[in-house]
């Protein structure tokens, strides 16, 4: 009989983009080619990643680093609001910016992204059929990966908000049968120079 096995979820967002996020910078490709150096000794199984141009070129830099690695394009990997919150589930202190920010958003862009993060959660998380554990790579945007580590934290649902996550960093979370998810790894730059990390973060975190 056929069990479950533990999946390794290997998270990141893409590279730096230019100001119109047509493309990645020189920086953002330097980027994505150091982490694929990095990766080079984990058995991916697929590099899933989202459709707009930073994220899939993120991943085929990452990818040519790589042997044999197959790319997968997902709109599930894509860049949108994972969940809006009412004013009510919010912390009082912060509650007026966090709603001016997601004022951004359209109510069809919110729903649309509920549809989204559920099929993200199917597609992307929980153990694996089988007797082998699974390890896929996932080249997203700030949003998804905010959700995803909050999800893994059994953490508020408005709480993907605030988590932030620097271009080309690795994030892993474990999915283990019989498990709570663990987050094994979060927001690692080791792999970038001082000079590529923090990029995406506003210049107060800047470290």
């Amino acid at each position: 009989m056929t069990g479950t096995a533990a999946r390794y979820l290997y998270l990141t967002r893409h590279g730096e983009a230019t100001a119109d996020e047509s493309e990645l910078t020189e920086a953002g490709r330097r980027q994505a080619v150091l982490l694929g150096e990095r990766l080079r000794g984990v058995p991916l199984s697929a590099v899933h990643h989202g459709p707009l141009p930073r994220a899939e070129q993120t991943a085929r830099l990452v990818g040519e680093q790589l042997d044999g690695v197959p790319l997968r394009r997902s709109e599930e990997a894509g860049d949108y609001v994972p969940y809006r919150p009412s004013r009510d589930e919010l912390p009082p202190e912060a509650a007026d910016m966090l709603v001016g920010f997601l004022d951004q958003f359209t109510d069809e862009d919110c729903e649309r992204g509920a549809a989204l993060t559920a099929a993200a959660v199917a597609r992307f998380t929980g153990p694996v059929a089988g007797d082998e554990p699974r390890h896929e790579l996932l080249v997203t945007h700030n949003f998804l990966v905010g959700w995803l580590v909050r999800a893994a934290l059994d953490a508020p649902r408005w709480r993907w908000l605030g988590i932030n996550h620097a271009n080309a960093a690795l994030t892993v979370i474990r999915y283990a049968p019989g498990r709570a998810p663990a987050v094994l790894v979060f927001n690692d730059m080791s792999h970038l120079p001082a000079e590529l990390r923090w990029t995406g973060f506003p210049p107060e975190l800047h470290v």
